[in-house]
C-alpha cells in the first residue's frame, strides 16, 4: 500500500506531490487502502491457523506453535476473529468503491478473499497444491500496489508495474523461506507445497531468485527517477537473508531469514515510495 502510494504521487496528473497533497480524498483513500491490506493480512494469518490447526498440519509443525493447533484458543474463536477481519477489509473496501467509483474493484476484493480463505481453507486448498506462490504474487503484489495507484489517480504506469512485480516476488520469497523452513514437516502432513514439490535444494535456489529478481525490476523506476536507486541500501537485509536460506537447515535460522525477508520488503518499498513521491517535488 505504501509503495502503491508512493507510485500514485508520481503519477498525479495534478502535479505530483503537490497536486496529490490538494486532494483530501487522496489521502483518506489511501489510508482506506491500508486498513484493506492490514485487514486482509491479519484475517489470513488467522484463518490460516484455524484451517491448519484443524486439519491436523500444525501437529507436525517445528517453528513458534500456532493457535489452534497447540490447543490454546478455540478454533471458533479463531475463527471468527479472521472473519472480523476480512469484513473490516469489506468495509473499508466498500468506502474505496464508494469514494472512487470504481465498482469493478468489488469484484477484485471479493476474489481476494476467496483466496485467502482458499489457500488452506475448504476442501482442497491450493496452498497445499503449490499454488501459494501464485497467490501471494497477485493479491501482495500486482493487486496491492496497482490497486492502490488506481483508487488514488485512475491509472496505472510502467513504474508502478516494475513496483507491484517486484513486492510480488518479495511476498513470493516470505513464502517460499517459510515452506523452506517447514518442508519436511509438510511433506509428512502432505501439504505439498512448492517447495515440497521441486525439493529443497531447487527451493533454495527459487528463494535466492525470488529474493534478488526485484532489484532487477528496479531498473524501471531508477530509468525515471535516479533517486530510487536508494530502494537498493535494501540489500543489506536481503542478501543475508538469502544466505541463511541457501545453506541453513536449522528451523530458528529459518525464521530469522524470514524475518529478515519481510525487512527487506519493507526497507524496499518504504524507500523507494519515498523516492518516487519526492521526485515530484523539485
Amino acid at each position: 500500500m505504501i509503495l502503491g502510494t508512493g507510485v500514485a504521487v508520481a503519477a498525479d496528473p495534478d502535479g505530483g506531490l503537490a497536486g496529490y497533497a490538494a486532494r483530501d480524498d487522496h489521502a483518506v483513500v489511501a489510508l482506506l487502502c491500508l486498513v484493506v491490506a492490514l485487514s486482509l493480512q491479519i484475517g489470513v494469518n488467522f484463518t490460516n491457523d484455524y484451517s491448519d490447526g484443524i486439519r491436523g498440519t500444525d501437529a507436525f509443525r517445528v517453528g513458534p506453535s500456532r493457535l489452534t493447533g497447540s490447543g490454546r484458543v478455540a478454533p471458533r474463536a479463531v475463527l471468527a476473529v479472521g472473519l472480523a477481519f476480512y469484513a473490516l477489509a469489506v468495509v473499508a473496501g466498500i468506502a474505496v468503491v464508494l469514494i472512487t467509483q470504481l465498482w469493478w474493484m468489488v469484484i477484485v476484493g471479493a476474489l481476494a478473499i476467496v483466496a485467502a480463505w482458499y489457500y488452506t481453507g475448504g476442501r482442497r486448498p491450493y496452498g497445499y497444491r503449490a499454488l501459494g506462490e501464485i497467490s501471494v504474487f497477485v493479491f501482495f503484489g500486482l493487486v496491492a500496489v496497482l490497486g492502490t495507484q488506481l483508487a488514488q489517480v485512475g491509472h496505472t504506469t510502467i513504474d508502478g508495474w516494475a513496483c507491484a512485480v517486484a513486492l510480488g516476488l518479495f511476498a513470493c520469497g516470505a513464502l517460499m523461506v517459510n515452506n523452506i523452513r517447514d518442508f519436511l514437516t509438510d511433506r509428512a502432513a502432505g501439504k505439498r507445497t512448492l517447495a515440497v514439490r521441486v525439493g529443497l535444494p531447487a527451493a533454495r535456489v527459487l528463494y535466492a531468485v525470488f529474493m534478488t529478481a526485484p532489484y532487477v525490476a528496479l531498473v524501471v523506476p531508477v530509468l525515471h527517477e535516479p533517486t530510487a536507486l536508494a530502494a537498493a541500501l535494501s540489500l543489506a537485509v536481503a542478501l543475508p537473508a538469502v544466505r541463511i536460506g541457501r545453506t541453513s537447515t536449522q528451523p530458528l535460522a529459518l525464521i530469522k531469514a524470514l524475518q529478515l525477508t519481510s525487512f527487506s520488503s519493507l526497507a524496499f518499498g518504504l524507500i523507494l515510495a519515498v523516492a518516487l513521491a519526492l521526485s515530484t517535488a523539485r
